[in-house]
């Protein structure tokens, strides 16, 4: 069978598609689409290629979207918090407890929360202590580049697919 080029680049994008709305999991029959035998290997790794630096090109686009909606996001939150600010400190300054509207009501809340000025004078009944404990990576590697051998740790060479 005779497969034009661009049936198999619209093969590939339908597949993508697929790849995408399964959340990135290979059902067996994605899988079997997907195989590689080695003589298209040369051909369906361009595809691959192509449908990998476009899906990178929209996730790039998804990154400067969600920086420009979390920008967004601290505008309106500071824009809040000094409208909440202003409005309680002029309450505050007439002695008003309370605004009613028939939509909206205005009010303040008691709450109690406890301020440490300094954690050396606490006793130790008064503190918590908690340890995180993480492998550090980059002293283990040089350790074992420079022959040291690491127990728990080998150095371990990755391949990673580059596609430019």
């Amino acid at each position: 069978m005779n497969i034009k080029l661009y049936q198999i680049e619209q093969e590939y994008m339908i597949l993508a598609d697929e790849i995408i709305n399964n959340e990135g999991e290979l059902t067996p029959e994605l899988e079997d689409r997907l195989m590689i035998n080695q003589d298209q290997l040369e051909a369906k790794g361009k595809g691959y290629g192509y449908i990998i630096k476009d899906i990178e090109s929209e996730i790039d686009a998804i990154d400067v979207e969600l920086k420009r909606l979390a920008a967004l996001k601290k505008q309106r939150t500071n824009a809040v918090d000094k409208l909440k600010t202003s409005l309680s400190e002029a309450m505050q300054l007439f002695d008003i407890s309370e605004l009613k509207t028939p939509t909206l009501k205005i009010n303040f809340r008691k709450s109690e929360s406890v301020d440490i000025s300094d954690l050396n004078l606490l006793e130790s009944e008064y503190k918590k202590v908690t340890i995180t404990e993480t492998a550090d990576k980059t002293a283990i590697k040089d350790a074992i580049k420079n022959g040291i051998q690491v127990t728990g740790a080998v150095l371990k060479t990755n391949l990673n697919l580059q596609i430019k």
